[in-house]
């Protein structure tokens, strides 16, 4: 494993003011609250106005990020703004941000792992500013899912929401963040979790083209519970580390059947798994920095913490990473 040389420094969030409940949802599909809660855990989910974009988000996120740690962001060397809900196909969400911020030589790229997509970010950053090409990265994870959600599919439209986190990742090799990882992506299943573009098909199977998110919930299930665990005993094995060492476990908030099925088989206790499904449902790409923000905030992550994170979704595509909470 190489060695790292970056640090987490700072951390911001954002979620639209429009909150969308289950009983909201009773009056426009076939469910109820206790339905949804007892399967998925969510209560509810926020959504950006009609004029509120993935842009919009990202951009308030990394507002929240440098008043809150008093960071100046002017000398940033490249955006990275993770998401499957762009703006617009080009420019990238990473090249908006950079104009609403006024950030004169930064770079600026989009990364779409779905909901594994923050995790991605952070690696990607890691390995920049480890490699000694960059000095300073903002990594955002930002959705606007509910503009592609089919609001008369239950099976999809109580999942989802809006919402954005942002971090900045800086050169530091006295104490870096990131300990370890695992990628993995086994795209022959990606027609159990999709959104139509351009092709009409996926690997030669033909799919809904309504450009609304698809997925196949049974599917998506059985794949993470049964190779997230594996996925972080890879992490774990990389960092010659045990599960006991773990503070907490960080996962991507897709559902809390879901979250609990993987802990209960990696055999992580759900006391210490901090998730953001409950206010938020599931934000794709912003569910692990709102979760990582929330246990922040409420004091329960502290200064030397190991932290596994670990984004799995759309792909199907996962990433874990082992981080020490140095901030």
């Amino acid at each position: 494993m190489t060695t790292s040389k970056a640090r987490i420094t700072a951390i911001g969030s954002y979620v639209p003011t429009n909150k969308l409940t289950n009983h909201d949802l009773e009056n426009l599909v076939e469910t109820n609250d206790e339905w949804i809660v007892q399967r998925t855990g969510i209560k509810e989910r926020r959504v950006a106005d009609s004029n509120e974009y993935t842009s919009d988000l990202a951009y308030k996120a990394v507002l929240n990020m440098t008043e809150r740690y008093n960071k100046t962001i002017d000398d940033v060397d490249i955006i990275i703004v993770c998401t499957m809900t762009p703006d617009f196909t080009t420019p990238s969400v990473a090249s908006l941000v950079q104009a609403k911020l006024g950030i004169k030589n930064s770079g600026a790229i989009d990364v779409n792992a779905a909901c594994a997509g923050f995790a991605y970010g952070l690696h990607l950053a890691n390995a920049l500013i480890s490699s000694g090409l960059h000095q300073k990265i903002i990594v955002i994870g930002a959705e606007t899912i509910s503009k592609i959600i089919d609001y008369t599919d239950r099976n999809t439209c109580i999942l989802f929401g809006d919402g954005s986190g942002a971090t900045l990742v800086e050169f530091d090799e006295r104490h870096p963040s990131f300990l370890s990882f695992h990628l993995n992506s086994e795209g022959e299943k990606g027609r159990s979790l999709y959104c139509s573009n351009l092709s009409k098909s996926i690997l030669g199977e033909a799919i809904v083209d309504n450009n609304k998110i698809v997925q196949n919930g049974r599917e998506v299930y059985k794949w993470a519970v049964s190779s997230v665990p594996r996925g972080i005993q890879n992490v774990l094995d990389n960092a010659s580390m045990s599960l006991d060492q773990v503070n907490w476990f960080i996962p991507h908030s897709a559902n809390l059947r879901m979250i609990q099925s993987i802990c209960e088989k990696s055999g992580f206790p759900i006391e210490q798994t901090l998730y953001s499904l409950i206010d938020y449902g599931n934000t794709s790409a912003a569910t692990i920095p709102l979760s990582l923000d929330k246990g922040i905030s409420e004091g329960k992550i502290k200064s030397g913490d190991n932290l596994l994170l670990y984004g799995f979704g759309g792909g199907l595509t996962q990433a874990g990473l082992l981080i020490t909470w140095n901030v």
